[in-house]
Formats: structure tokens, C-alpha cells, sequence
């Protein structure tokens, strides 16, 4: 079978908006060689939803990390959320997100990794909320995406269980954080090659150390 990079990650999980552009980078570099599938994580769950106040002390904190280790800059339009949590009506789900992700992979499968990083960066940057309907709109013009029977996908069951059945995948992979990336190399064979935020050099070099220890057995 051909190589396939499974790359484990939520639309809400900062470390792996700061992962975006090395995932990228690697789907670039490898898709010629190697399928790439995304998962959501289901890292917030849409049952009893939170204010983003709940989280906002923790993010506020946190970004700056992520952005001195990763070097990614977060919107003044996300953080606004952040810093006014109060007056912000922001309640953070990973369902949406997920679901939408599931209607695009079945759309342009090959391009998953490009479409989680344009909605991290539609929700980290330019400060739209994953959890409304229009936070989409602009991503279905720029992949020429049917509005019509896009929204109709976002609100059904289907594609509601497809998202599930994601983080579920997550789970049965023993994904326990965010970013992570596996590596299929047969039916049975995986390989954890990023837990947490890793660099394009370190990720490279172990992907090429799984294709020339495979290509040798």
C-alpha cells in the first residue's frame, strides 16, 4: 500500500494552528509520494457548551507560547475574543468544524491538510467563529464549494456521524493531544511521528527514516 500520513489535530487547538504551516509544508513536499488523510479531534465537545471566558484566561497565556516557539501570529480579531471575554458571544464547539471538514474531504480528499489550516486560520487570525454558519462562506467560494448543498450537509445526521466516527478514529489511535501525526505504512503498521508541535526538520527526518526503514524490510 502506498504510504499514508494521518495528521490528528482540532479546528480549536492553538499548538496546532502554530503546526499549520509545517503540515503544509510536508503535504507539499510528500503528496506526490504519500496519501494524506486529517481527523478531528472532537477536542471540545459541543454538549453543555462553554462561554469562551471559560478558556479565555488559559488562551491568553498560552498564544504566547505558541507563537514565540512556532513563530505563527494570532489576529487581533481572535484575540479580541480573548481579552474580552466578557462581551464576547463565542461558545467553542469542535462538532461544526469537524463536520465541515468531513463534507470537504468527501468533496477534494487529497487537499484536507490545506482546508484544516484555512479553517484555523479563519477562526485564529481573521476571528470568525467555527461554531456559526457563515464562517464558512468565503472557504466555499475559494474551493468552489455549492453553498446550497454545503449548509445542507453542515445540519445532517450523516454527516454529523462522519465527524464522530473522526474523533473516534482519534481515540482508537491513542491520540491523546493535539497536533499529533501517524504514519500507515501497511494494514497494521503505524507510526507516531509528531506528538505536540514538531518542526518541518524533525517531521522530514522522520518521515524519510519510516520510507527507507520500510523500503529495506
Amino acid at each position: 500500500m502506498k504510504p499514508l500520513i494521518v495528521y490528528c489535530y482540532d479546528a480549536y487547538c492553538g499548538w496546532c494552528y502554530g503546526f499549520s504551516p509545517v503540515i503544509k509544508k510536508i503535504y507539499e513536499e510528500y503528496k506526490d509520494r504519500i496519501d494524506f488523510d486529517v481527523l478531528s479531534g472532537g477536542m471540545i465537545p459541543a454538549e453543555n457548551p462553554a462561554p469562551i471566558s471559560r478558556m479565555a484566561g488559559y488562551i491568553a497565556e498560552a498564544y504566547k507560547n505558541v507563537e514565540e516557539l512556532t513563530g505563527i501570529k494570532f489576529g487581533e480579531d481572535y484575540l479580541w475574543h480573548i481579552f474580552n471575554p466578557d462581551l464576547s458571544d463565542w461558545f467553542p464547539a469542535s462538532e461544526k468544524p469537524a463536520i465541515a471538514l468531513c463534507i470537504f474531504k468527501d468533496l477534494y480528499p487529497d487537499q484536507a491538510v490545506l482546508f484544516a489550516a484555512d479553517l484555523q486560520y479563519a477562526l485564529h487570525y481573521e476571528g470568525r467563529d467555527l461554531c456559526d454558519d457563515e464562517a464558512y462562506r468565503h472557504l466555499l467560494l475559494k474551493y468552489n464549494i455549492d453553498a446550497d448543498d454545503f449548509y445542507q450537509k453542515l445540519h445532517s445526521e450523516e454527516y454529523k456521524e462522519k465527524a464522530y466516527y473522526d474523533f473516534a478514529l482519534c481515540k482508537q489511535l491513542q491520540v491523546t493531544g493535539f497536533p499529533a501525526v501517524l504514519m500507515q505504512v501497511s494494514d497494521r503498521k503505524f507510526y507516531l511521528i509528531a506528538r505536540g508541535y514538531t518542526s518541518y526538520e524533525d517531521l522530514r527526518e522522520r518521515i524519510e527514516n519510516v520510507l527507507a526503514e520500510t523500503t529495506n524490510a
